[in-house]
């Protein structure tokens, strides 16, 4: 194969970059198409072991992925050409966002490391966004600022600015915290740069990827005979739609099945809603059963009631006219859910809900109250969140919860409260416009109730 001319660079070390993105890269390869390659870095040192585990092994790695009815197939992955070793100053990172020969930028970061209110503004009292507004990178902000400084003073050139995480309008909205970020910091003249020598895609990502367990290695060896010391694993499913607006030229990957499109909205809004939010639901509703695992919440009638009349009964009706069959794509993503063999954890899927609720749940709520319904299934979303979190307050949550925007104090607060349900309600963070309105408060109690009697023990 021909050497790479043009760096595709990704920042987010995680299983999901490398089942999913660095998939689609490594099938155009596959097909002789090797002008692209993926550098990887990171911009915390947390999975330091693993890329000097996969830099060992010359980068390479295994995808296993199952089908519902558990058929497996493994693929050696080679897309990831180099991995950027990591420093506090991110020098090697750095090195590579400013060549001229890096042309897109993506990342994934979760859904709270966008650090964004629910008027989609920087949250400028998060201490992780306060110390990058003093000159840090410790957040995707901090971290692209230093990059395109660098780029700029190196003479680098346009570059894509490709954001991967499952945040709606992913690509205005990182956009908009960059620029908001960077004006903050007194940096106009890098703010005017960024604007006119970058373009931000929208995307939509979707392959439900769990953290590696144990098993797939020995598995992998005895299906390849490979050693490998960082596999990874997902399910067959697999969807990648983006908003074709790159500025410094692209891969092919139309030819690997992504949907190059004008427009990403529609799947967004079917995706986020039907997929993101539900699968979080799950994951909140079997914890309070003390389930471990998404499948297993799917066997619990109640759990999959909730998730059928949720996106039935609210989500549907907001999202008309489509062209898209929602009824189907509700099937299909019931069916993946129940997929025995993906292993994935209510801990993962439930992580962030300080990000998800406002950023995913309330805009039905918001919807349906504009329709002029009550969104009763979707506020059982909500107050299945406030027990998941009461749980966790009194410390009966069997697993530590990772949340990158949650205010622990605050949340110990709201349940000390004379009235914590009431409290929840009127959280504008959470639920915007509706925070504190006499039926969105009643609707949540309601549902409260309706949680305790379905889910608790």
């Amino acid at each position: 194969m021909n050497e790479a001319q043009y760096t595709w660079l990704h920042i987010g070390a995680g299983s999901f970059h490398r089942a999913h993105q660095a998939w689609y890269l490594h099938t155009l390869r596959q097909m002789g198409k090797t002008d692209w390659a993926i550098a990887l870095g990171n911009i915390r040192d947390d999975v330091t072991p693993m890329l000097e585990k996969l830099a060992a092994q010359g980068c390479d790695y295994t995808l296993e992925t199952v089908t519902p009815s558990g058929e497996r197939a493994y693929e050696r992955i080679s897309s990831i050409r180099r991995v950027a070793k990591w420093d506090k100053d991110l020098t090697d990172l750095t090195a590579i966002g400013a060549a001229p020969g890096t042309r897109v930028i993506a990342f994934t970061v979760t859904e709270s490391g966008y650090y964004l209110d629910t008027s989609f503004r920087l949250d400028q009292g998060n201490p992780d966004i306060a110390a990058d507004l003093g000159g840090g990178h410790g957040t995707i902000y901090g971290t692209i600022a230093l990059l395109l400084k660098a780029r700029r003073e190196a003479a680098g050139g346009p570059v894509t600015l490709l954001s991967c995480d499952n945040v709606r309008h992913n690509g205005t909205r990182f956009r908009q915290g960059l620029l908001e970020f960077l004006r903050l910091r007194g940096d106009n003249d890098l703010a005017a740069w960024a604007e006119a020598n970058t373009t931000s895609p929208c995307c939509i990502v979707d392959r439900i990827t769990p953290r590696p367990g144990p098993d797939i290695a020995p598995r992998v060896l005895a299906v390849t005979g490979f050693a490998d010391a960082v596999p990874v694993m997902g399910e067959s499913f697999i969807q990648w739609v983006v908003e074709d607006d790159f500025i410094a030229g692209r891969p092919e990957l139309e030819l690997a099945g992504v949907e190059m499109v004008e427009d990403v909205e529609p799947y967004e809004e079917a995706k986020i809603r039907i997929l993101n939010v539900t699968h979080a639901g799950v994951a909140w509703a079997g914890t309070l059963r003390g389930i471990a695992h998404i499948h297993e919440d799917m066997a619990v009638a109640p759990i999959r009631e909730m998730a059928s009349r949720y996106v039935t009964d609210d989500v549907i009706p907001c999202l008309q006219p489509s062209p898209l069959n929602f009824e189907a794509y509700r099937d299909t993503v019931m069916e993946r859910f129940g997929n025995p063999y993906i292993l994935d954890t209510n801990q993962r899927v439930g992580a962030d809900g300080f990000s998800k609720i406002p950023a995913m749940v309330t805009p039905t709520l918001r919807e349906c109250y504009a329709r002029g319904t009550r969104p009763a299934a979707t506020a059982v979303l909500g107050a299945v969140f406030y027990e998941f979190l009461r749980m966790w307050h009194t410390g009966k949550l069997p697993y530590p919860y990772q949340d990158g925007v949650m205010d622990e104090d605050a949340v110990h607060a709201l349940f000390a409260a004379e009235d914590p349900v009431g409290a929840f309600a009127a959280d504008a963070a959470l639920f915007g416009e509706l925070a504190g309105q006499a039926d969105f408060k009643a609707l949540l109690r309601e549902s409260v109730s309706l949680v305790r009697q379905t889910f608790l023990p």
